[in-house]
């Protein structure tokens, strides 16, 4: 018999995180995560992508800021998503854009996301491709295999779906609380809790 304490299936932070031991984050110091956040095995987070050309701004002295990925509090990203930073020329050479992320953004298995900003209470379905700067506002549905096109905008509380994504209807009023995931997050760990009825 082994002294050794078991390991398990996931790392868990000072802050509350859950970090499967299968995920894969590159470049982690360029990763940050809000507290309370779920990493589901088989996840890629492409820290590594940062921006190669610092602003006027941080060169006057500062520190520059390479955060490829930024994470807000209570998300959950499902097995096989793929969070990347979104890439473009700019001032005559490629650079990456941070990825930010709002808190309790619910990320389905084998998504893609490479979005400059998605913000808070968003629900992201299996098997969805977001494009390369879309912006996803506060208290969005994407429903499962749906392609959000690079650049778009989609609104607050609203259900997007298709190929090419388009709105298809509203958050109803009182389905805001459907957004909350910090049930969600109480059952998955080394020592998970039931999920309530």
């Amino acid at each position: 018999m082994s002294r050794r304490a078991l390991r398990g299936e996931y790392i868990e932070t000072d802050t509350g995180n859950k970090v499967a031991r299968k995920a894969t984050l590159v470049g982690t110091q360029n990763i940050v995560l809000g507290g309370k956040t779920v990493i589901q095995a088989e996840v890629m987070i492409r820290g590594d992508l940062i921006r190669s050309i610092q602003s006027s701004s941080s060169s006057s002295g500062g520190p520059p800021n390479n955060t490829a990925v930024a994470i807000g509090r209570y998300c959950f990203l499902s097995r096989g998503a793929c969070l990347r930073p979104p890439g473009r020329l700019y001032k005559g050479a490629f650079t990456y854009m941070p990825l930010r992320m709002g808190d309790h953004v619910f990320v389905g298995p084998a998504s893609v996301l490479q979005a400059a900003s998605i913000g808070s209470h968003v629900h992201i379905g299996a098997k969805v491709v977001v494009g390369e700067f879309a912006i996803i506002k506060d208290y969005v549905r994407i429903l499962d295999g749906t392609v959000v096109p690079p650049n778009m905008v989609i609104p607050s509380f609203t259900v997007v779906a298709g190929q090419p994504a388009r709105v298809i209807g509203e958050v109803p009023e009182g389905g805001h609380e459907a957004f909350e995931l910090r049930d969600l997050y109480k059952t998955v760990g080394n020592n998970p809790q039931p999920a309530p009825a």
